[in-house]
């Protein structure tokens, strides 16, 4: 009950009276689904922006198994930071430096498919340190 199916979706099984809540659950699905959207149509124009080498550098980062999780985690905030300089004013920041930090954390476990766990905890660090709020902020400004 409530469980996510294979396929994405929520379980059909409601029970005592929890078609509110799942109710909410699917508005909050959807909202989410056109945040992902906006963020994956913003990352496609980003990622070809993000040259080969600190996508290396950051993979060389992640293979040093001698660096702490708070390094790691530096080493992928000044990745994201220093593209996102080169990111045109006109966008967002917060937003920017979301969607650089989702686009490095695909890059780097596309070439070295085994860092998938260690990048993908490092970002989800990463974000929750840096735009936490912001994506709070975006949630809120979508819902009801």
């Amino acid at each position: 009950d409530g469980d996510l199916q294979t396929d994405g979706n929520r379980s059909g099984h409601l029970q005592n009276g929890e078609l509110a809540l799942a109710n909410e659950g699917l508005r909050n699905e959807e909202i989410f689904r056109i945040i992902g959207a906006q963020l994956a149509e913003i990352g496609d124009q980003l990622d070809k922006e993000i040259q080969a080498r600190v996508v290396n550098d950051l993979v060389q980062h992640f293979l040093n198994e001698n660096l702490s999780r708070e390094e790691i985690t530096r080493c992928l905030s000044q990745a994201v930071e220093g593209l996102a300089r080169a990111i045109p004013s006109d966008m967002e920041q917060e937003k920017a430096l979301l969607v650089l930090a989702m686009v490095l954390t695909k890059k780097v476990a596309n070439r070295v498919p085994s860092l998938l766990h260690r990048i993908f905890s490092t970002t989800v660090n990463y974000i929750n340190q840096h735009l936490h709020a912001y994506i709070v902020r975006m949630v809120s400004e979508r819902g009801p």
